[in-house]
């Protein structure tokens, strides 16, 4: 069955992947992932993925500060993320957002650093890569009081958060990404919040080299496993695997407006 599929969220410049990342996207591409996004975490080390994007036509990036990373580089100004993003194969802003989970960056400095990252992403109209764990309520609010002085593309990515985080993210006109947590035996709540987001509203990725589905978990994720995520996603919603990969694509290039969709290509030749 030939299909296409995007990881909207991997992190091919982590060293997990320094020695063999050719063969890695190789191995992507013969398991129908056509297209990775590989997402920033810091600023200040653009470099590494502007080189990874140089060398493989398949790949794109984002440009954002984690909010582990929020401490190390709080004055990333909205000029800077802006000016940055206009690199060609820059296509998001982030990922970016509140984590209090680890709280490795005092949380009114990950909360200021956020909000910068969404200033750029309604300057630039590219999508805002949202990382959210353990902070729904305060995430709540800030996309609500952002949303309020203007319209922002977004989704929150490796989505494990509550059902009331997804209706507001969804209201808001958010999207929903699914990692490899949507396939382990302890998601239903976030299988559930996947069979009944929007068919168009919701994205597939890895968050690569972490959160392997299975027969993988406990391994090193990389992006041939998306199509794992992928499968599963399809038999929550009750489609086959060729419709989920379709809608899920039709939604990262729609969202992701930045990126030349290749499947028009090849159908035009």
């Amino acid at each position: 069955m030939t299909i296409f599929l995007v990881d909207s969220h991997c992190h091919l410049d982590f060293p997990d992947f320094e020695t063999e990342r050719p063969a890695l996207v190789e191995r992507a591409k013969a398991a129908g992932v056509g297209l990775m996004v590989t997402i920033s975490t810091y600023v200040t080390k653009v470099e590494r993925l502007t080189a990874i994007t140089d060398q493989f036509a398949e790949v794109y990036s984002s440009i954002g500060t984690h909010p582990h990373n929020a401490a190390a580089e709080p004055e990333a100004s909205v000029a800077e993320l802006v000016a940055l993003s206009r690199a060609e194969k820059c296509v998001a802003i982030g990922e970016a957002g509140l984590d209090y989970h680890y709280d490795k960056a005092p949380r009114d400095v990950q909360a200021r650093v956020f909000r910068n990252h969404i200033a750029a992403a309604r300057e630039t109209q590219l999508p805002l890569v949202i990382h959210a764990r353990d902070a729904d309520e305060d995430m709540r609010r800030i996309l609500e009081e952002e949303s309020g002085k203007g319209a922002f593309p977004f989704l929150l990515h490796c989505f494990s958060s509550g059902r009331d985080l997804a209706r507001t993210g969804l209201d808001l006109g958010g999207t929903l990404s699914f990692s490899g947590i949507l396939t382990f035996k302890t998601s239903q709540t976030i299988r559930d919040v996947a069979a009944a987001a929007p068919l168009d509203r919701i994205l597939v990725e890895t968050d690569a080299p972490y959160l392997a589905p299975p027969p993988h978990r406990g391994k090193r994720n990389e992006p041939a496993y998306v199509r794992q995520t992928a499968q599963v996603l399809a038999d929550v919603r009750g489609v086959d695997l060729t419709a989920i990969a379709e809608a899920t694509s039709d939604n990262f290039f729609r969202l992701f407006s930045k990126v030349p969709d290749p499947r028009r290509a090849a159908s035009a030749a």
